[in-house]
């Protein structure tokens, strides 16, 4: 927990950011370009005692590292497909549009987080980005190494399945030998990037969730808890951002 200096001053409950979309979205008679986010997000870090705050896609890049001095935790969050020229793959017809500005944006923030030092949890897309930072690469279309759809089952519907976990990881300390978890996603880790130790997986052997050794607290999860009923991911980062 911070000094008062940087982030949260002692005794405060700690400050998590969280990385938004920025999207065309509507409310009463306006339709605008927005940066926005589920409530689900800061409700969860909400209930787990911390205060969110919104971390919009930037494009200077410079102020990054006082950025991350004056939070104690991040979130990366999901949203769209990271694009593939990024980790040096062709495009995948079932990959979506590029968004150049929160890729890049993610990318460096990743970069900040890390040379920080500071506690953060990688949601879906977040935890594609961070084995992208990490010089990894992704499989861009799961069904089709898979053979179905239960990672994404419907458009705009969250599933569920459960994973395997390794028990000694930071992951298995906080939710044991498995989970049922939520989740939606067409895109997974393909080769790990550096530093990174997968923990979880599904029975099909997809990737759920990452370790960054040497770290913290740093975890990336492919599923979506924010969207569950299982506070303890919220609840561990929380805590390791308010100094454990």
């Amino acid at each position: 927990m911070s000094d008062g200096v940087t982030g949260a001053p002692r005794g405060a409950p700690p400050i998590i950011g969280v990385t938004s979309y920025e999207e065309p979205a509507r409310w009463g008679v306006w339709i605008r370009e927005a940066a926005l986010l589920p409530a689900s997000y800061p409700r969860a870090i909400e209930r787990a005692g911390g205060v969110a705050v919104l971390i919009p896609p930037a494009d200077a890049l410079g102020g990054l590292p006082a950025l991350v001095r004056r939070l104690d935790g991040v979130v990366l969050a999901g949203g769209p497909d990271v694009d593939p020229v990024l980790y040096g793959a062709r495009r995948h017809p079932e990959t979506g549009p590029p968004q150049p500005r929160r890729d890049r944006f993610e990318l460096a923030l990743v970069r900040a987080v890390l040379d920080a030092g500071l506690p953060f949890l990688a949601i879906c897309r977040g935890m594609q980005v961070l084995n992208v930072a990490l010089g990894g690469t992704l499989v861009q279309h799961l069904p089709e190494t898979v053979g179905h759809d239960e990672h994404g089952p419907a458009p705009g519907r969250i599933g569920r399945h459960r994973v395997r976990i390794d028990p000694a990881g930071l992951l298995g300390k906080m939710l044991g030998d498995q989970a049922d978890v939520p989740t939606y996603h067409h895109q997974a880790v393909d080769r790990l990037g550096a530093g990174l130790v997968p923990v979880a997986w599904t029975d099909d052997r997809v990737v759920e969730a990452v370790e960054l050794q040497g770290h913290r607290f740093g975890l990336g999860v492919q599923w979506h808890p924010e969207d569950g009923d299982d506070p303890r991911l919220f609840a561990g980062l929380v805590t390791e951002a308010a100094g454990g």
